[in-house]
């Protein structure tokens, strides 16, 4: 990353700001699930998803769900 504001990106600078603004949230609310425990049912259909992505299911189009929710004006 570059040294001076002048120097960085477009991208860079939003990085920077998105990073600035999400660590000034977390430190002025908090996380308001810390100490939350998941319950099994959610952990299990979690699991359930990570295997469905590590084997190639990537789920339904954007598009698709858009159309079948008739969003897709």
């Amino acid at each position: 990353m570059a040294t001076t504001v002048a120097e960085m990106s477009t991208a860079e600078l939003r990085e920077m700001i998105a990073e600035s603004v999400e660590e000034k949230l977390l430190e002025l609310l908090g996380d308001p699930d810390e100490g939350l425990e998941l319950r099994k049912s959610v952990k299990d259909r979690l699991l359930r998803q990570q295997q469905a992505v590590a084997a190639g299911d990537r789920g339904e189009l954007f598009d698709d769900v858009l159309r079948e929710l008739g969003l897709d004006s």
